[in-house]
């Protein structure tokens, strides 16, 4: 499987050389759903896990919020599978059939919330031969991404934790982890995918730059005018241009530049030694936004009287992180084992 990410519609260096020394390598995960193996790098794949080594549970306080009943796992996996079968009809044929409208209803009812431990769920996996910008510990060359699949009092996103190991030494992997028995909401269930790592160069927002190149960089963006046609993604806001299109690329990546939102850039210092934290995997609902095609997969698009288009679902992970936002992890750069942090972002 191979993905390429267009080339950027400008070379923005060549017209503000203060962003040169600025530049990090990112690496796009590119996940499309597939069936993985232990031995690969996947998002919600199975884990390359120590047969002897005891499954990571969360001990914290798991509420179910009132809006949404919880679900499980494998009702998450019905209702996908009862979707996709309905779309996949001809078209005078879709829609459920008796039996699925069934299904759907006793899956709306939801679940009661968890008794006790919650077993954590795996979300990425992620070797060093293709992840070459990891930073692991001396001696690993694996990194293990799992999650609780409910949010925790004053946090609005899963908790994570790392594992770092060396592929070599697991020995007998465990065949069937434990899942929990509820989830607090189904964008929490990643979809099985296989990668396609790519390497792109990121430059910071503007928000992340000094104030004087800001202004020049949005002062150029706003003189840019690509595609303001009334009610156009630029229209009243060219400014954005370069954080949009030139900056920081969109979906799951490893390394790079934050995907500041709807927040003010602020710096993460490790607990351990103090040192500024950089982003090091982007955990993304999108991979691409429907308004901003220009970072859409050359593979990923298709021929057609309006231009180029995404053949597939930009949400190819299924994980829904807030209203659409990243969850963004932050690792120390001196020591990677040292504790991480996370936001959304």
């Amino acid at each position: 499987m191979l993905r390429t990410t267009p080339k950027r519609p400008e070379s923005i260096v060549a017209v503000f050389p203060a962003l040169g020394p600025l530049a990090r390598t990112a690496v796009r995960l590119h996940p499309r759903p597939g069936s993985p193996f232990p031995e690969e790098s996947s998002v919600g794949g199975p884990l390359l896990w120590p047969a002897a080594e005891p499954w990571p549970h969360c001990e914290g306080t798991h509420r179910v919020p009132d809006v949404l009943p919880a679900t499980s796992p494998e009702d998450v996996r019905l209702q996908r599978d009862i979707q996709a079968a309905a779309m996949n009809r001809p078209p005078d044929e879709r829609g459920y059939t008796p039996r699925e409208r069934a299904a759907m209803a006793r899956i709306a009812t939801g679940h009661p919330g968890p008794e006790g431990p919650v077993a954590m769920l795996a979300v990425a996996q992620l070797y060093l031969r293709d992840i070459a910008v990891l930073r692991p510990p001396a001696d690993a060359d694996l990194l293990q991404v799992l999650w609780c699949p409910f949010d925790h009092p004053g946090q609005n996103m899963p908790r994570t934790e790392l594992f770092w190991r060396a592929a070599a030494a697991v020995g007998d992997v465990l065949a069937a982890p434990p899942l929990p028995s509820v989830l607090q909401d189904e964008g929490y269930l990643p979809q099985p995918c296989r990668l396609a790592p790519e390497q792109v160069t990121e430059y910071p927002l503007s928000a992340e730059l000094d104030p004087g190149l800001r202004a020049r960089i949005r002062a150029w963006s706003a003189l840019q005018k690509n595609d303001t046609a009334p009610g156009s993604t630029y229209d009243g806001a060219e400014d954005r241009y370069y954080d949009r299109e030139l900056s920081v690329a969109p979906g799951w990546k490893v390394g790079g530049w934050a995907p500041w939102s709807f927040t003010d850039p602020v710096p993460r210092h490790c607990r351990a030694c103090g040192s500024e934290m950089e982003p090091m995997l982007t955990i993304a609902t999108t991979e691409w936004n429907e308004n901003v095609r220009s970072w859409i997969p050359v593979e990923d698009r298709d021929s057609h009287p309006g231009g180029p288009a995404p053949s597939p679902t930009p949400t190819p992970t299924m994980v829904t992180i807030g209203d659409g936002y990243n969850l963004q992890i932050y690792a120390c750069p001196l020591a990677p084992q040292h504790p991480h942090t996370a936001s959304v972002q």
